[in-house]
């Protein structure tokens, strides 16, 4: 599936870096203003390693940019990344909603469908209870 774009691989980057916790977290703090990894890892019970792990899937997604200011690098969650995700859900939404409009559409034209089975589905039962009474 090709969305606005973003292929199947830039879609699971995407959603595999929205999928743990702490990088949900990062993407908040970066929000309102940039943020250097030193300064991210200070709120974080781990090493300043697993944080710029981190902020690296979090690159590679598209979802955080970095920016130059003196000797630091700063941290930014752009906000475009975030609505390619959310494109991305619309258009898994779009599909699975004509699919289950086609299924809906099926069913309505088979006459068959939703009737009740009548009494062979239950005649397996019958024997076993005649049996028993014997």
């Amino acid at each position: 599936m090709v969305v606005d774009g973003l292929t199947d691989e830039t879609v699971d980057r995407l959603f595999h870096a929205l999928a743990d916790a702490t990088r949900r977290d990062i993407l908040r703090r970066c929000v309102r203003s940039g943020l250097s990894v030193s300064r991210l890892a200070e709120a974080y019970p781990m090493s300043f390693a697993a944080v710029q792990k981190h902020v690296t899937v979090l690159e590679r997604a598209g979802l955080i940019t970095k920016r130059r200011r003196g000797r630091e690098r700063l941290v930014h969650t752009d906000p475009g990344a975030v609505d390619r995700a959310r494109q991305a859900l619309d258009e898994l939404e779009t599909a699975w909603r004509a699919r289950v409009d086609r299924m809906s559409g099926l069913l309505a034209d088979d006459p068959g469908a939703g009737a009740d089975p009548g009494p062979e589905a239950g005649s397996g039962d019958k024997e076993t209870t005649e049996g028993q009474d014997r």
